[in-house]
């Protein structure tokens, strides 16, 4: 990866749960499982966040943590006249502010966080599922479209942290768009 450009971000919430949630039909509700709010998180290599459902997962080693902007999640309250909403429910690993995630679909970028430099790929969009009318607001499934963040492989691990962060990237990124919906296509990164 080309780091050009770096970025200060606030990694605001790392969500860990070693099982699915949202499974089935939405009106019989959400599986009661685990879910923290951690204060640090391990990224192995392939695999993803330590202790995560996709950790090490065949089918998710692609797509093994999801990075999501949380001013998508406000701008989404401030749409449907509810909230606040509270980001864990949206089942996102890595919530932070300040990141204009899109233009990093299908590229390498890094987080360093106190010290840490993880590396990720940005591989596709995460796209929302219905149960988001249920868990936050109807009409939520529909707002989040365009901006439910990104699904990335991890290419060197590393410890992330909540709290200030930089993300590194090879093409120039604008924080003000963070959260605005976007049409999500892979990029053509290095």
């Amino acid at each position: 990866m080309t780091a050009s450009y770096r970025y200060n971000v606030e990694v605001e919430h790392l969500l860990v749960s070693p099982a699915h949630a949202y499974f089935g039909r939405a009106r019989e509700g959400a599986a009661d499982v685990p879910t923290t709010d951690a204060e640090r998180v391990e990224l192995v290599a392939g695999k993803g966040i330590v202790g995560d459902r996709f950790f090490g997962k065949a089918a998710h080693m692609d797509a093994a943590v999801t990075l999501f902007a949380i001013e998508a999640l406000e701008a989404m309250a401030a749409e449907l006249g509810a909230g606040p909403f509270d980001p864990l429910l949206t089942r996102r690993n890595v919530v932070l502010r300040g990141a204009d995630l899109a233009p990093l679909l299908g590229g390498e970028f890094a987080l360093e966080s106190r010290g840490d430099v993880v590396r990720l790929k940005a591989g596709r969009p995460a796209h929302p599922c219905a149960w988001m009318d249920q868990m936050l607001a109807p009409g939520a499934h529909k707002a989040m479209r365009g901006r439910g963040g990104v699904r990335c492989q991890v290419l060197s691990g590393g410890i992330l942290h909540r709290g200030p962060a930089v993300l590194v990237s090879p093409v120039t990124l604008d924080p003000g768009s963070a959260g605005r919906p976007t049409l999500l296509r892979p990029s053509r990164l290095p």
